[in-house]
């Protein structure tokens, strides 16, 4: 009776597992794939121009926001939200730095998975100011920025940057990494490193623009 059970079982998750993949054994990393080389395409087409020219409203009605306002006329709040996007970028690289460095071979005497799955919810709680204050300190200077190249190379660098973090990065080191080729989680992990890096390299070269 119970070898019956287990056989349906199987064949259930069997079923169940043919059914999940429909676009391959990696279905996050593949539409994440496909999304950056839309985003490449886009960036190289003649649209990437008119989107800019069209975004140009969007990016002075930012300014008259509560943000903007705010940002525009009190130069203690805007240090302050600075303040906290640093801190708060610095947290998030620490927290790449620490989960990256571990996949790497280093602080080995650590244990992997909760290495890995700390790292992870920093970085979250961490991506998610940088966000927030991030948008704050644009509507400050939103049309200063919009002319600025930086800029838009930063924006790139951070949706690339959000779509490797959560739909390349987070699959692979959920699973048994047991079974995961060494040279494949180390290329990751030197992946998100440069990935990473490039953005707190954009934003401060936006702060020296």
């Amino acid at each position: 009776m119970s070898s019956a059970t287990n056989s349906t079982n199987n064949l259930s998750n069997n079923s169940s597992s043919d059914r999940q993949s429909p676009i391959g054994p990696y279905p996050r990393a593949t539409i994440a794939g496909l999304a950056l080389l839309v985003l490449l395409a886009f960036s190289f087409s003649g649209l990437r121009a008119e989107t800019w020219t069209a975004l140009l409203p969007f990016f002075e009605w930012m300014e008259t926001t509560w943000f903007g306002y705010v940002g525009k006329t009190w130069g203690g709040a805007f240090a302050t939200i600075q303040a906290g996007h640093l801190v708060s970028l610095g947290v998030l690289g620490g927290a790449v730095l620490f989960s990256d460095g571990r996949l790497l071979g280093l602080y080995s005497s650590l244990p992997l998975r909760e290495v890995i799955d700390g790292s992870h919810q920093v970085f979250r709680w961490a991506l998610a100011v940088v966000v927030f204050t991030g948008v704050f300190m644009a509507c400050g200077v939103a049309v200063k920025v919009y002319y600025l190249p930086v800029f838009w190379y930063k924006m790139l660098t951070l949706t690339v940057g959000v779509l490797f973090a959560f739909y390349v990065r987070k699959p692979l080191i959920d699973r048994d990494l047991s079974v995961v080729s060494p040279l494949v989680v180390k290329l990751t992990a030197v992946a998100s490193i440069m990935v990473w890096f490039t953005v707190a390299a954009t934003g401060r070269w936006i702060g020296f623009s």
